[in-house]
């Protein structure tokens, strides 16, 4: 490999990193454990909230670490590399939206009486679908975490907030 440099993210991309896993951690936490709990009205609103704001939240993050990452200088890793990590970023982004968008239209078909049947059956399928991926692609993203911090190649330290790295002298 060549010349190493550490990257170092702004203070806000910093925070939208790991607010993001506070926030997933609240979905996960406080779920819906049965479909039934959205014939509550207040349930149900309370649920398509989270989901706009989870969505909105998103979608902000992904457009900002976009421009974060094109102002960021290449590290000297092979393409394969940043292929397989891009694709594991973005893989995270469709991923939670999805889980989002699907628990949208489970409250959207529960809302005007579609309580069972084969087309929520699917959707309650789809739903768990993208959150178990979202869950695997981000036991690979903390998997690169840590292959990136035995390389010492600074992309840990862009990130992580503890264990920082020496930079090159």
């Amino acid at each position: 490999m060549g010349a190493r440099r550490v990257r170092s993210y702004s203070l806000l991309a910093k925070s939208m990193h790991w607010v993001f896993i506070g926030v997933f951690a609240y979905a996960v936490i406080n779920q819906v454990d049965e479909v039934e709990e959205l014939e509550h009205f207040t349930r149900l609103m309370k649920e398509v909230l989270f989901a706009i704001i989870f969505l909105s939240l998103l979608l902000f993050r992904f457009i900002y670490m976009r421009s974060a990452r094109a102002a960021m200088p290449q590290l000297d890793m092979p393409k394969s590399l940043i292929l397989l990590a891009r694709t594991v970023h973005l893989g995270m982004y469709v991923s939670l939206a999805l889980i989002a968008i699907t628990g949208l239209i489970i409250g959207g078909l529960y809302y005007f009486g579609v309580k069972d049947g084969l087309v929520l059956e699917g959707i309650l399928l789809s739903h768990e679908i993208f959150f178990w991926t979202s869950v695997n692609l981000m036991g690979l993203h903390i998997a690169g975490a840590i292959y990136h911090r035995l390389q010492g190649d600074g992309v840990w330290s862009a990130m992580v907030p503890i264990l920082k790295e020496e930079p090159d002298k």
